[in-house]
């Protein structure tokens, strides 16, 4: 393998998968990519219905860091739990596929916030330019990306029952979320392959721009690769050192090294290379390159807080010998047409809500599942059922990344400070009665058994009771290398990291501020307009 190329990008996941796609395409560049995990090819992956095997980190860990946080005060000192995922496509290759944007008017925040170039309208030709989406194309839509985005293939009779359940309280269909409104409710499109060779497959970024790809002969991937620390001569990033089979080893970077680890990974690599705050790298005897105090801060992530039911309807995903007998049936139908039981993202109902009328714009988040999930599918439940998330769309709280150690190969330390800000206890405890009304409604009665946890609570105390016992991640951590122009920004609006040359970072760590809804897309778009501003600057 050489040991120099053009461009060095570490971390395989939905933004370096994009990068590595989007930069190789220029033959006379060469790229390298750097993955701690495999390759992103393998069955649970592709079949949707493989999350459950991945997701829970246990027996084993699949495709997956598995992280837990610190004990969490707002969670009685409960530990939280953060999966991401650990393969080329990264979280992409472990999530529900949910296609979903965010608010337009979150985008404008940003650029208010002084990051020129970064308003919806700035940022919709790169969400365009990434998606092949199966409704065809508009002024909102695109659909000659490589990310499939699909309607879903076999939705059950259930989840429409939820989007009516939504209309009884108020809450009217919008079957185009990502559209003009966002506000409403309605069935999920997916990252779903909607072609006929891959029909109803997952479809990552790495399945949607990598893969096709491998054979560029500008374009070296290496997975189970861990990167250790970048490598500087004075304040210019020159290299990566990695661990790969044991053995350490350096690759050099002639342009620039893009750091696209996420959001635990990035700020982690960063403090362990001596950038960051002074005092986090001298309490672990790291010598300082350059010192910048936002690196690990300013971390912001969605809490969710789920309500379950049991259900003595069978046409939804369940645990027990009936329900295993059906899959092997699901299985033959997933394999012939993609579709069925098998190809569901899980959550395939959702609505975006104000939680009043003086918001300006929806600042809850629901996702209806067609299982029992307890604690992450960590916890499971005999028989079948139900639930429904609903997490708190722009939290205040704001947490921290941190070095446990100063041993690359060991986890970051992760505080979110969950619940450190009242307002989002207030916010959330108000969502979860709200969707405790929706599943109480009639367009679901059919399929009520017995509610599990909730059953009998009433006050607010209690509610806040059980947020406190059982509210976790939704999966969305963001904002630790953050973009700005204030004193703890990482990056300026051309996501080069401050104070350092040769050096990006491009993926959700950047985001300023959470967007309302999930992050997968958008970390996709971040890469997009990254590869076209590095392009820019290289021509």
């Amino acid at each position: 393998m050489p040991e120099e190329f053009d461009y060095l990008i570490v971390g395989g996941g939905s933004a370096g998968c994009v990068l590595a796609s989007r930069l190789s395409e220029d033959s006379n560049i060469t790229v390298c990519l750097i993955e701690a995990g495999g390759d992103g090819q393998d069955f649970l992956i592709r079949m949707p219905a493989g999350i459950v095997a991945m997701l829970p980190g246990k027996p084993m860990k699949i495709n997956n860091w598995a992280l837990e946080t610190t004990p969490q005060a707002g969670f009685m000192g409960r530990r939280g739990y953060q999966p991401r995922g650990k393969a080329l496509g990264g979280s992409s290759a472990i999530n529900a596929m949910l296609y979903v944007r965010g608010n337009a008017k979150d985008y404008d925040e940003w650029a208010d916030m002084g990051c020129t170039g970064w308003s919806f309208n700035d940022v919709l030709p790169y969400f365009k330019k990434s998606e092949a989406n199966e409704r065809g194309e508009n002024s909102l839509r695109g659909d000659h990306g490589p990310l499939h985005v699909s309607n879903q293939k076999s939705p059950r009779p259930i989840s429409e029952a939820f989007v009516r359940a939504c209309g009884e309280n108020g809450i009217a269909r919008n079957d185009d979320y990502n559209g003009p409104s966002q506000a409403g409710a309605f069935l999920y499109q997916v990252t779903q392959f909607h072609d006929k060779a891959r029909n109803g497959q997952r479809c990552s970024a790495a399945a949607a721009y990598l893969h096709p790809v491998l054979a560029r002969n500008n374009l070296t991937v290496l997975t189970s690769a861990h990167a250790r620390r970048i490598l500087f001569e004075g304040k210019k990033a020159t290299g990566v050192e990695y661990q790969r089979h044991g053995q350490i080893q350096q690759v050099h970077a002639r342009r620039e090294v893009l750091l696209s680890g996420g959001a635990f990974h990035s700020p982690q690599l960063l403090m362990l290379s001596g950038i960051g705050p002074r005092g986090e790298l001298a309490r672990h005897g790291i010598p300082v390159v350059h010192e910048l105090p936002g690196v690990g801060q300013n971390l912001q992530d969605h809490l969710d807080f789920i309500l379950s039911y049991s259900s003595k309807d069978t046409d939804m995903f369940g645990i027990g010998p009936g329900a295993l007998i059906k899959q092997i049936g699901e299985y033959r139908q997933w394999r012939r047409d993609g579709a069925g039981l098998l190809a569901t993202p899980f959550a395939e109902g959702g609505a975006f809500v104000r939680s009043d009328a003086t918001v300006d714009r929806p600042d809850l988040q629901l996702h209806f599942v067609i299982s029992i999930v307890d604690n992450h599918a960590r916890k499971l439940h005999l028989g079948h059922g139900f639930s429904c998330h609903v997490c708190v769309l722009r939290p205040h709280s704001r947490g921290e990344v941190f070095l446990e150690s100063a041993d690359p190969l060991a986890a970051p330390g992760i505080d979110p400070k969950y619940l450190s800000d009242q307002r989002d206890l207030k916010l959330l405890l108000r969502g979860a009665k709200l969707t405790h009304r929706i599943l109480e409604s009639p367009a679901l009665a059919a399929y009520r058994h017995k509610e599990i946890y909730t059953a009998g609570v009433k006050t607010d105390a209690e509610w806040e009771a059980h947020i406190r016992s059982r509210a976790d991640t939704i999966y969305h951590p963001v904002g630790t290398c953050k973009m700005g122009v204030d004193e703890l920004a990482v990056v300026d609006p051309a996501l080069r990291v401050r104070g350092v040359e040769g050096l990006r970072v491009i993926d959700a760590s950047i985001f300023p501020t959470l967007m309302g809804g999930n992050t997968n897309a958008p970390t996709m778009m971040v890469a997009e307009k990254a590869a076209d501003m590095i392009r820019a600057r290289s021509a």
